[in-house]
């Protein structure tokens, strides 16, 4: 079964509430900017960093930033792909917290940890929408504090 958040988000007072619970989670781990993953991670992150005063810091399919960009290849359930990130998105030092949609099998939440670090920033929380447990993602993410809403 397919899960996805478009219905979610059509719903002005259940997306509401799905931003709220991610700004109450992370309000007091002193963040400095939001990392939001191309593209369902956007709809969920730039909300809580709006809510919360902070910048967004976007990474994208290969070839989108139109910058120098830190690149990393990860593994998909069903095949490879390319993330980056501009090389001056994230400062060395700074505390951020990764938002996306969906935690499956973990392979574009790892590449966005690994982004974060090779900029010299610090992963303080990695927050999904929806987590499919049984897919793992989750062991790819020893040592970070990561949390989800909801758990199929």
């Amino acid at each position: 079964m397919f899960r996805d958040i478009t219905t979610l988000i059509g719903d002005g007072e259940a997306y509401r509430y799905v931003i709220d619970q991610f700004v109450e989670k992370i309000k007091d781990l002193e963040v400095d900017v939001i990392l939001v993953l191309d593209a369902r991670g956007f709809l969920v992150g730039s909300p809580v960093a709006y809510c919360m005063g902070k910048g967004v810091v976007p990474i994208r399919k290969a070839g989108k930033l139109p910058a120098d960009t830190y690149k990393v290849e990860f593994d998909l359930e069903y095949g490879s792909d390319k993330f980056e990130m501009h090389k001056d998105a994230i400062k060395p030092g700074q505390r951020v917290a990764v938002l996306d949609d969906l935690l499956a099998t973990g392979g574009t939440a790892n590449a966005a940890t690994k982004l974060v670090e090779m900029a010299g920033g610090q992963v303080v929380a990695l927050g999904f929408v929806i987590e499919l447990k049984g897919l793992g993602g989750r062991s790819l993410l020893p040592g970070y504090n990561v949390f989800s809403l909801v758990e199929y």
